[in-house]
This record gives C-alpha cells, structure tokens and sequence, in this order.
C-alpha cells in the first residue's frame, strides 16, 4: 500500500505540474519590458505545440515614486523620428538612469527622410547594443507609420507655418499613440516623451523629473541661435506648456466644434500665461521652481503610466479645441490627474540652422501675447 501511494504521489505530481520548459517560457516572457510577449510558440520535437503560457502581471505592486533608481523603476522613452541626429543618440547614451531600466521606441515616418532616418538610428543602436553593456538599453523597438505625413519637408519653417498645423499635429497624434499603444509595457512605470530634436539635457534628466513625483511634468525647452549681430544666443523654443486665461476661454466659446487655438501666432491672442516666456535665464536662478499648467508640449515630457493606462492619450482631433500634448494635457486633467512645468529648468532643442533672415522671419510669425493676471 505504501508503494502504490507513493506512485499514485508521483503520477499526480507529473501530470499537474508545468514542464521546466513552460516555467522557463512564462518566467522570460513575465519579466521582459514588452508586453503582451510577441516570441512565437515553438513546436516540440514530437511536433505537437505546447500550449502557450499564462502570464500574471500585478499591476498593484508596479510604483512610481521620488527615487525610481532605488525602487527599479523602468522607464520607457518615445521618440517620434522623422530625421536622425547623432546629437540626440548621445545626449541618450549621456542619461545616467540605468540603461538596463530604459527600453525605447522610435515610429518613423514612411518617407525618403524616414528612411534614412530608420538606417541612421540601426547603425547606432547596434552600435550601442553590441557596446559595452551599461550602455545598452533594455529592449528597443522601431516602428514605420502607416499613414503618409501631411507635409513633405521638415525645415522648421515650413513645420511652423500656421496653415500646417493642424493636419501636422494631428498625424503627429496618431504617431504617438501609435508608438504609445505598442510599446507600453506591464512593468513600464514612467513615459518620457523626448523629441529627436533634444540634443542636450542633463545626464539626470530622469531622476531630476521624477523627483517631483508629479502625474505628468515638463522642463522648458530652450533653443541656440545666432543673433542678427552674428553671435550665439538662447531663445524659447515650446510655447506649448501654458496656464489658461479668460481671453482663450472665451474665444474657444465663439469656435466651431473642430476649430482649435494655437499658441505662438500673432492674430490668434489668447493671453495665456506661457511657462517659456516666464523663465530666468540668470546664473542663481530657482531650477526646482515650479508651476501648475493647463497645456503642455512634448520635448521632454514625463508621464506616469497610470496616467497612459487611465486613457490619456493625444487627440488627432479637436478636443476641447486642443489637439496633441495640449489635448493630452486636457484629457489627463479631466481623468482627474495635475499636470506641472519647470520653468526654470532647461533642455535644447538642436541648434538653429535656418539663415538670420529667416529666423527673424519666424521670430515676427511666432509673436507670442504674454499674458500676467
């Protein structure tokens, strides 16, 4: 009797317990920053497939908290990338949050300058991935658009003209939702919006953000320049991020339902308070300043998770006559979460290269209202 029990123990044993094979199968795909798992099943050597694993994700214990480095916090970056600049990948490889906590998307654009974007950004990554592994990032994935730009050129001027802006910030949208919804993760604890156009930050871009712990937050963007003397300047680059003001509340009221207000052109005067025409540029200036806001722009925004998970995304159409990052900031506000800007903390956007005729021609367009209560 004891025998035949210990058998019948056994059998049981065999019969309900997961092969080594599925245990290790479940535990790689529970533990990689992509989700849901996207390796085929493998057929066993009898032919026949196993079958596929069950992954449990316990959302209730992924944090987002003051010292992610701590708590092992992964933090996925996105980059809508159009054109390639080695200034961006090494401002990227330059971040000091572990590398094996940051995984990255790119979705570029099915043009002549997306492809050659997309080979500009393999030959670094694998440049990077077969480096030294602190500088290797945890997964990286590249997406193609699936829908043709709405402009053809990228030069600053022509993204900037005012007739472009709306079918531009629309198909902007749909990239980022896009990379967004494929590459948000069960283990993704931050989103960090970063531009292909940011080319300095600072090494702790990261962990300077997150230290606030706020839902969603923006640095001001900044951008260098030369002057009409022939000499280096900084001028505000992202007149998105934004406090609201009775003037735009009121004249939202007069707009159809698909009109939307823009900031940074001279006929349409809102009168927002904007976070870049509020920064001190002196040396002893407050860097940890910082204000509530109603818009925000995308050049290096972080976002908590939840807020994405919640439904916050970026309207490709008019949304509170908002579209993109400021649509994205009303929709966050909306689902209840606070959004927050540093004004007096910097990253660059990449050094001009329009003509000093030119920039001052931008300059005149991009008139922007300040707005003070």
């Amino acid at each position: 009797m004891a025998l035949a029990g210990l058998l019948l123990f056994g059998f049981l044993v065999f019969l309900f317990s997961p092969s080594s094979n599925a245990v290790s199968t479940v535990a790689q795909h529970s533990q990689h920053p992509l989700s849901p798992p996207t390796t085929p099943f493998q057929k066993a050597p009898s032919g026949k497939r196993p079958p596929p694993p069950v992954v449990h994700y316990h959302m209730n214990n992924l944090t987002t908290t003051p010292d992610p480095v701590s708590n092992q916090e992964n933090v996925l970056i996105l980059t809508p990338l159009s054109r390639f600049y080695q200034g961006y990948w090494d401002n990227l490889l330059a971040l000091s949050y572990p590398h094996s906590l940051i995984s990255l998307g790119f979705i570029t654009p099915k043009t002549r300058e997306g492809n050659a974007a997309t080979a500009a950004l393999q030959a670094a990554i694998a440049q990077t991935q077969n480096g030294p592994e602190d500088k290797r990032f945890a997964s990286i994935s590249i997406l193609r658009q699936d829908f043709d730009p709405p402009i053809s050129s990228q030069d600053e001027a022509e993204r900037h003209k005012k007739e472009n802006q709306k079918a531009r910030r629309s198909a902007m949208s749909r990239a980022r939702n896009s990379l967004l919804f494929t590459t948000i993760g069960p283990y993704t604890s931050w989103v960090l919006w970063l531009d292909a156009d940011i080319v300095e930050s600072r090494p702790s871009l990261i962990q300077d953000l997150t230290a606030y712990d706020k839902p969603v937050i923006v640095p001001n963007c900044f951008q260098r320049y030369k002057n009409e003397k022939g000499q280096w300047d900084v001028r505000p680059y992202d007149y998105n991020s934004w406090q609201d003001s009775q003037t735009a509340a009121d004249l939202a009221k007069k707009m159809a339902a698909d009109d939307i207000l823009m900031e940074g052109y001279g006929d349409i005067a809102t009168y927002r308070t904007l976070m870049a025409k509020t920064a001190d540029t002196s040396e002893g200036r407050d860097e940890k300043s910082i204000i509530p806001l109603d818009g925000v722009g995308g050049t290096a925004l972080l976002v908590k998770a939840e807020v994405h998970r919640d439904g916050a995304m970026f309207p490709p159409f008019a949304f509170y006559h908002l579209m993109e990052t400021e649509g994205f900031a009303k929709m966050a506000r909306r689902l209840g979460w606070s959004c927050w800007g540093l004004p007096n903390y910097f990253v660059s956007f990449r050094t001009s290269t329009m003509s000093t005729e030119t920039a001052k021609l931008l300059t005149n367009v991009l008139q922007v209202y300040h707005y003070n209560e």
